[in-house]
């Protein structure tokens, strides 16, 4: 098992799950369509690179290390709406 793509890839599924998970629900499904394309690339760089046990590994890490931000941070800090973001601008 090669340690250096385990790590890479780690970190980019990590990023890319957390980036779903923490996106607005009503805006999630614009997240995921963004997301499929990333994914491809990395999937046809894992086939290419032929470290396809380093990527499965790699995506139970990412999972686990999701789970442990949702169960630490997550679940007490929900995503805010949209709609309760104020601007400040000069008069404020």
């Amino acid at each position: 098992m090669n340690i250096e793509y385990l790590i890479i890839l780690t970190i980019l599924f990590t990023f890319l799950m957390l980036v779903i998970q923490r996106s607005e629900s009503t805006k999630r499904r614009v997240v995921l369509l963004i997301m499929v394309p990333l994914f491809i690339l990395i999937r046809n760089f894992v086939v290419y690179r032929e470290v396809e046990s380093e990527a499965w590994a790699a995506l139970g890490i990412a999972f686990v290390l999701n789970f442990l931000f949702w169960l630490l941070i997550g679940r007490y800090n929900p995503v805010a709406s949209s709609d309760d973001i104020r601007v400040l601008g000069l008069d404020d």
